[in-house]
């Protein structure tokens, strides 16, 4: 009889072990997969309409500071200089970007770029004779300058 009572108390032993155990393995388990999850969800599920919406404001930097040029161009003097201040975003979704015009083959444009994303927008109208030039960012107050002289 002393043996039978002695078999089951091993039992219950062992039946705690083992469900200490599992609990130890399951939660194992899940916290790697939720070290896993944490690590792939920035780049499938937070980054793409990050980038999207970077996207859609750099195509409204450009048409913004095209707009401002083309103003500046329509009301600049024959003869001598005008200057104009504006503001631009300091920067997109927490990041730093960089606008920048350049004459192309097809006409002068506004590139607004950033790492690997980047957006051209058309100087409206004017890109083909103005022969525009420069580069920003979006930190403090920007400049445009025009000068008559260099046109001469």
């Amino acid at each position: 009889m002393n043996t039978i009572t002695d078999s089951a108390a091993i039992y219950r032993n062992n039946e705690a072990v083992s469900s200490m155990l599992e609990y130890i393995i399951i939660s194992s388990v899940l916290m790697l997969l939720m070290v896993i999850l944490a690590l792939t969800i920035t780049n499938s599920v937070i980054l793409p309409p990050i980038n999207q919406y970077t996207e859609y404001a750099f195509i409204d930097i450009g048409n913004g500071v095209s707009t401002r040029i083309v103003d500046l161009y329509v009301i600049a003097p024959d003869n001598g200089n005008i200057t104009t201040l504006y503001d631009i975003p300091d920067d997109i979704a927490g990041r730093e970007y960089f606008v920048t015009i350049v004459t192309a083959t097809t006409g002068d444009h506004v590139t607004v770029y950033r790492e690997n994303i980047q957006r051209n927008v058309s100087l409206a109208g004017i890109g083909a004779t103005l022969k525009a030039g420069g580069k920003t960012t979006g930190h403090g107050m920007n400049k445009i300058t025009y000068r008559s002289e260099a046109f001469s």
